[in-house]
């Protein structure tokens, strides 16, 4: 991609997002996501092939058709209350279509099919866009309209999110697509809790980004997209091999690793509300996601497989790429749950 091609679509997609962070206006909130959207569509088909061409496609009709519902729902609400404000309460349409639209905006199930293809069809980097900055803006515009979601409903759509992004990624080989599974249970974690403490799912979204860019870093490390390619790891770069393992628990919430931290208070804050039975279910449908992760961990790090003499001197290689930011974000991965109270108190 051209240079000033690229800096012009990526300037884009930060005003776009922050656009929608910083207004209180249906319309300005509508423009951001559109600008995001659109900005989205050449990052995804960054290295042009059909693959690409057919997950920028599925991308956009989904996403146009969540815009629309968007606006219709504040068209509705104006027509109803004289008001384009966020901070205004919705009318029951128009916060019905609002929480279908945002679910479509985030891959929330039963409108999840597309997060997985389309993270499957793109490069890994534009994987790591998708599943991490998009994610931003229909949160915030969630946080703002809390008050007049329907929350048996969300609370439902949630509890569905964190089965299929369990249940989707048990038999997948290929690692774009456990991590989109990833990206969907880990957004029924934070809206199951943002009824209750707003704070608390943007902490869970901070902790997602990192453990998920984390993650991307290292399998762009070594251009690896199957489970398969990535159990050559120790061939190539063996200290790769204890930072997956890390990186793997971490997403999976074990502790005493950052990803358990989200999950901890997540539990803590729906049990001070009175909701016992929903934790518990999460907890368990967690396993799922903890079992897929153990898969690849059991075939990069606990197994050394079969290889040819040439293979087994590649770590020997000079690795001419900058790998600075692979230990900090590592350690932000993985050493974060010891600050858990402070940033409790802090959220």
């Amino acid at each position: 991609m051209n240079p000033l091609t690229s800096i012009t679509i990526y300037l884009t997609l930060l005003s776009g997002t922050l656009l929608t962070l910083l207004s209180s206006h249906w319309v300005l909130a509508w423009a951001g996501l559109e600008m995001s959207m659109l900005a989205m569509i050449p990052i995804l088909m960054n290295k042009a092939n059909p693959r690409s061409t057919e997950a920028a496609s599925k991308y956009f009709l989904v996403q146009a058709t969540a815009s629309m519902m968007l606006m219709m729902s504040a068209i509705i609400n104006f027509m109803k209350t004289g008001q384009w404000l966020m901070t205004n309460s919705l009318t029951p349409m128009a916060s019905l279509m609002l929480t279908v639209a945002l679910s479509m905006k985030m891959g929330l199930a039963p409108f999840h099919l597309w997060v997985p293809e389309v993270t499957q069809g793109t490069p890994l980097t534009s994987g790591l866009i998708l599943l991490t900055w998009q994610k931003i803006a229909p949160i915030s515009i969630m946080t703002q309209t809390i008050h007049s979601i329907n929350m048996s409903l969300l609370m439902s759509m949630a509890l569905l999110s964190i089965i299929m992004g369990g249940w989707g990624g048990l038999n997948q080989t290929q690692l774009r697509k456990i991590m989109a599974y990833s990206s969907i249970s880990h957004m029924g974690w934070m809206m199951a809790i943002i009824p209750f403490n707003p704070a608390l799912t943007m902490f869970n979204l901070l902790i997602y980004i990192i453990m998920t860019i984390s993650m991307f870093m290292v399998l762009n490390m070594n251009k690896s997209t199957t489970a398969l390619s990535l159990s050559s790891t120790w061939n190539k770069f063996p200290l790769l091999m204890p930072i997956t393992l890390a990186l793997l628990m971490s997403l999976g919430g074990l502790p005493p690793l950052t990803g358990f931290a989200p999950k901890w208070m997540t539990i803590k804050e729906l049990v001070a509300n009175n909701n016992i039975i929903v934790p518990t279910v999460m907890a368990m449908l967690a396993l799922l996601n903890l079992y897929f992760y153990m898969r690849i961990i059991y075939s990069t790090s606990l197994t050394l497989f079969p290889s040819s003499n040439n293979n087994k001197i590649k770590w020997q290689l000079e690795y001419k790429k900058s790998t600075l930011l692979i230990p900090t974000l590592t350690i932000l991965s993985t050493l974060l749950l010891p600050l858990t109270p402070t940033l409790y108190i802090l959220y």
